[in-house]
């Protein structure tokens, strides 16, 4: 009947791969909806969960972007004529605009462009790229008590919830 919430019962649904580290490396400013240039094993080798990018990062070469490192592991039986390579690199297909702003953004301010997820969007891979800039060692440090603190303050609500 369709899509509910969220998720395309055909396909899993929803996420399929997420770079966690991304957020505690680097500060994200802006991202980006990018489609994915696979071939058929990848596509067979994703839907069975097997991708994972949290090594990953993109690269501009000759005005067009292409997804590094990810790895996309292969089924044993999904392909008899073709060599699988799991770490090959990907094109990602993005509009002429948009890759030239995210050019333009890396050399002029010093953006780097880190892959934060692969997700389902409708019967297609899509990968959410970030325009990021890395965290130095001290603001790791705040942004890991700021998450203690707001674990903590929770636990305490919590008690004097229970408590009342």
């Amino acid at each position: 009947m369709g899509k509910r919430d969220g998720k395309d019962k055909a396909n899993g649904g929803g996420t399929i791969a997420q770079n966690k580290r991304a957020r505690h490396e680097y500060h994200l400013e802006q991202t980006f909806e990018a489609g994915l240039a696979l071939q058929g094993w990848e596509l067979k080798a994703i839907r069975a969960g097997r991708a994972n990018i949290g090594e990953s990062y993109a690269v501009v070469r000759d005005g067009e972007l292409y997804l590094f490192n990810a790895q996309i592991t292969p089924l044993i039986t999904a392909s008899t004529h073709v060599v699988p390579e799991e770490r090959r690199t990907r094109k990602l297909l993005l509009h002429r605009r948009e890759i030239d702003t995210l050019i333009g953004r890396m050399q002029r301010d010093g953006y780097t462009l880190i892959p934060v997820s692969l997700y389902w969007k409708g019967n297609k891979v899509k990968a959410g790229i970030a325009l990021a800039r890395g965290k130095q060692l001290h603001d790791k440090r705040a942004a890991s008590k700021e998450r203690d603190w707001q674990r903590e303050k929770q636990r305490l609500l919590r008690r004097h919830n229970k408590d009342a």
